[in-house]
């Protein structure tokens, strides 16, 4: 049996996936954007992490909550989603959305 949504619910903070076998999930905004599948962030997360700074300043951009701007299907097997940190390549599969639902 193939899985398909049957619904997807913008709940502020988080995407909420009705699948067809019945479940339901629930996958935050920064979750999504930081497991964003696109090469580039692949690569990011490969490298080793930067030290923080002691006294770390953030724009008013980052303080802002992360929220998807459009959300877009590709084919039927994944979502194209963009995020208000203006980061728009990653193509989310149906797979990649079942395995960070919650």
């Amino acid at each position: 049996m193939t899985l398909s949504p049957q619904s997807l619910k913008n709940t502020g903070n988080a995407l909420e996936i009705a699948w067809s076998d019945g479940l339901t999930q629930r996958i935050s905004w920064r979750k999504l954007r930081d497991a964003c599948p696109c090469a580039t962030c692949r690569v990011d997360r490969s490298k080793p992490p930067k030290p923080q700074p002691l006294l770390a300043v953030i724009s008013p951009a980052e303080t802002r909550p992360l929220a998807p701007t459009s959300m877009r299907p590709v084919g039927n097997y994944a979502y194209a989603i963009s995020f208000s940190d203006g980061h728009s390549a990653g193509i989310y599969s149906l797979e990649l959305l079942r395995e960070l639902g919650e």
